[in-house]
């Protein structure tokens, strides 16, 4: 018995080390919580239509020149369908379907062996228009969290590895011009 209460309290010291503030780099959630989003409007689907091309998948139950041709009825009825599953919190099962398609990573691979090609996966019309709205709607959430790193580029409007490689290279130029007019020569 004493065995176990001396491994139980070796452990649970441990933990306590481990899951002490101090080990953890990024610090914790304390802005808004994101409860409430705002009411998506037929404009805000008319303008998302128009400005999406009309590239048509298999997994289409509606093709996208038909919603594009028809914007007026199709953005009550998206914006209608977009409301409810915000407000539900419930994705259209129907709408988590793709198609995926085979595509040659390059013409000179042979065509009959299967790891010559990548999946490609084209999700239905619609479910890229509700996908667009939600990142509308969570981005500028997650952005001004203060949990959120300022340097992220990743899946962010403007920003890649070359914005992060050059706010490294001008870290490093700014780093290294400060060490040489802040050297002592003896």
């Amino acid at each position: 018995m004493s065995k176990t209460n001396d491994l139980k309290s070796s452990i649970t010291a441990k933990l306590s080390a481990i899951l002490a503030p101090q080990f953890f780099s990024d610090p914790p959630h304390f802005g808004p919580l994101f409860r409430n989003i705002h009411p998506i409007s037929a404009t805000e689907i008319h303008r998302i239509i128009a400005s999406c091309p009309a590239k048509a998948s298999f997994a289409d139950c509606i093709p996208p020149s038909i919603i594009k041709d028809c914007p007026n009825l199709f953005s009550e009825l998206i914006a209608e369908l977009a409301n409810r599953s915000f407000r539900e919190g419930i994705f259209p099962s129907c709408f988590k379907h793709a198609s995926v398609v085979p595509l040659l990573k390059k013409p000179s691979l042979d065509k009959h062996v299967p790891s010559s090609y990548r999946p490609i996966s084209n999700l239905d019309f619609i479910s890229k228009i509700l996908e667009r709205l939600f990142h509308a709607r969570i981005q500028p959430h997650i952005t001004l969290s203060p949990s959120f790193n300022q340097y992220q580029s990743a899946y962010r409007r403007h920003h890649s590895t070359e914005t992060s490689i050059l706010h490294i290279l001008d870290s490093i130029l700014l780093s290294s011009d400060w060490q040489i007019h802040h050297r002592h020569f003896p």
